[in-house]
């Protein structure tokens, strides 16, 4: 069965970035691009007039900063290496903040730093609280493997068919197979073309037999083991369930072991 991302050896650098990467890619994941757009909201909903000082905006920037590395710390050691950029979105420029000595940014309930997505900003230390959104588009890239030539559908993958390119891994919900051991030796589920990143439903476990194919039950239980033949009522892959018919016409499901065995947990 395959698994999808994260952990596993840093790959060399550097890397080709997949076509049309570069004009994806707007501003660098800092602290003063979130400042830029501070200075711009609402207060209870009515417009009002900015006061900022050099000293708030400072003072902003550093607690911005602070709050950003925190969620930048909070990746999993031995992750891939992922280098993340930040495209920001513009509040209606009629608007002004009231005087803040203190901007606490927080992710709303629901969402996280990834996408397109947004981040609140509220004044906790002010004359007048306010709380604003302010839209961004996160982009992460990192280390993928995409398709290098076409690859029929049933095909085994080796790795003369992928490559390994920077792309951005947000492109898609579905979750990537980063990791060499998630594909390599799988056969691809549908027909692939050049420049697809490898992602969970595109491969899966190499068949072993076919539908009508004799093979052994091993059934395991708390101190025994029992053994049986019957017929695959499905085709066998490899790590997965398959049906059998035994020959009482009693049919079981197992898991395929290799090209001979189903088996049967109790």
């Amino acid at each position: 069965m395959t698994t999808a991302v994260n952990p596993a050896p840093t790959f060399p650098p550097p890397l080709r970035r997949s076509p049309g990467a570069t004009r994806h890619v707007r501003y660098a994941l800092t602290p003063l691009v979130l400042v830029a757009a501070f200075g711009l909201g609402t207060i209870g909903g009515l417009p009002a007039q900015a006061q900022t000082t050099p000293a708030m905006a400072a003072a902003w920037t550093r607690q911005a900063q602070d709050w950003i590395d925190q969620q930048l710390q909070s990746t999993e050691p031995g992750a891939l290496p992922l280098r993340p950029e930040i495209e920001v979105g513009s509040l209606d420029s009629r608007l002004r903040l009231a005087p803040c000595t203190r901007i606490e940014p927080y992710l709303p309930a629901g969402t996280r730093l990834w996408g397109r997505t947004r981040i609140g900003m509220r004044c906790t230390e002010g004359p007048s609280p306010w709380n604003v959104f302010l839209p961004i588009h996160v982009r992460v890239w990192g280390p993928a493997w995409t398709v290098r030539q076409p690859v029929m559908a049933g095909t085994a993958l080796t790795e003369a068919d992928v490559e390994l390119v920077e792309v951005d891994w947000t492109e898609s919900i579905t979750p990537l197979l980063a990791r060499t051991e998630d594909w390599l030796g799988t056969e691809a589920a549908r027909n692939l073309l050049p420049g697809q990143v490898l992602r969970q439903g595109m491969v899966r476990a190499p068949q072993v037999f076919t539908a009508g194919t004799q093979v052994r039950v091993l059934v395991r239980g708390q101190g025994f083991t029992l053994t049986a033949s019957g017929a695959a009522l499905t085709h066998g892959h490899l790590g997965q369930t398959a049906r059998v018919r035994m020959p009482n016409r009693k049919v079981l499901t197992g898991t395929v072991r290799d090209a001979e065995t189903v088996e049967i947990a109790l």
